[in-house]
């Protein structure tokens, strides 16, 4: 009789025992659920105004990709001329600038619309011609040839867009006193790969930054670099976030990432190294400060 009680005991605290670590099971394999099932906090979104320069070149499709994974953001790119950046900046319709105006961005820093302004990287501008180099234009000093093209009324196309390259080439024209006019001066108000289209159809002259030539260059089979190397014609770029004071509904917490992740030294090694694969030369150099 006690050895039946006893067994009968024993039996109950096997299934005791039993029911618990089934209990434990289901806890754990449902944490386990809750833990695989909880969302991903959604992405914010930052805008990202920029020249088309940075676009055009391909630099923007390496680098957003990098700067969205590691910090949950999507970025709205707004590729257009450096003025009309700079004047999203002024009205608070972008987050942060990428442009390359130094004179132009200084007085938007100095007015209050931005800060936290770093330069980034640098390449340079280049003159680009007709094969036949009809002008005689050659060297590196842009100012010169500028005065050539204008003198001989050599057909030019300029941007015509406001925007970095196209205050650039105001500014030469300027130096040499010259107001460029007539049917040789072509203004396309359009960005720097289709301004190049339209130079290489007409066989026209443009002023380009190096990069997007780079990247345009084979389709391009009609146009060659006839000026570059001239200490005018370097071509510097700066990133900047708009300020919170003055346009309370920016994304002043993205945009400072971004600012940092730009001149960041990961970065800025990426930023060294792209183009040298494809184009065998560097389409942008780091130069952070």
């Amino acid at each position: 009789m006690l050895r039946k009680r006893y067994f009968a005991v024993l039996f109950a605290l096997m299934l005791l025992v039993l029911s618990a670590c089934g209990n434990t099971d289901t806890k754990d394999t449902t944490a386990a659920k809750e833990k695989k099932t909880t969302p991903k906090p959604a992405p914010t979104e930052m805008i990202l105004a920029t020249t088309t320069s940075t676009q055009d070149s391909g630099l923007l499709d390496v680098l957003v990709p990098m700067f969205e994974k590691d910090n949950n953001v999507k970025v709205k790119t707004i590729a257009v001329g450096t003025g009309q950046a700079l004047e999203m900046g002024t009205k608070g319709e972008a987050d942060v600038l990428l442009v390359h105006a130094p004179a132009a961005e200084k007085a938007v820093v100095d007015a209050g619309d931005a800060m936290n302004y770093k330069r980034v990287m640098y390449n340079d501008f280049i003159l680009v011609g007709p094969k036949d180099n009809p002008a005689g234009v050659s060297g590196d000093d842009i100012k010169a040839a500028f005065k050539k093209l204008a003198d001989s009324k050599a057909t030019f196309v300029s941007r015509g867009d406001d925007s970095g390259t196209h205050k650039k080439e105001l500014g030469i024209w300027t130096a040499e006193n010259i107001k460029p006019a007539g049917d040789w001066y072509v203004s396309t108000g359009q960005g720097m790969g289709q301004t190049l289209q339209v130079a290489a159809e007409k066989k026209g002259y443009v002023l380009t930054d190096r990069a997007t030539w780079l990247a345009q260059e084979k389709n391009l089979d009609t146009l060659k670099i006839v000026v570059e190397g001239g200490n005018d014609l370097m071509n510097i770029y700066h990133v900047m976030q708009v300020n919170p004071e003055k346009h309370d509904k920016v994304n002043s917490k993205d945009a400072e990432k971004f600012v940092n992740f730009m001149i960041d030294s990961k970065t800025q090694d990426v930023i060294e190294e792209f183009g040298k694969k494809e184009y065998g030369q560097s389409l942008f150099f780091k130069y952070t400060e």
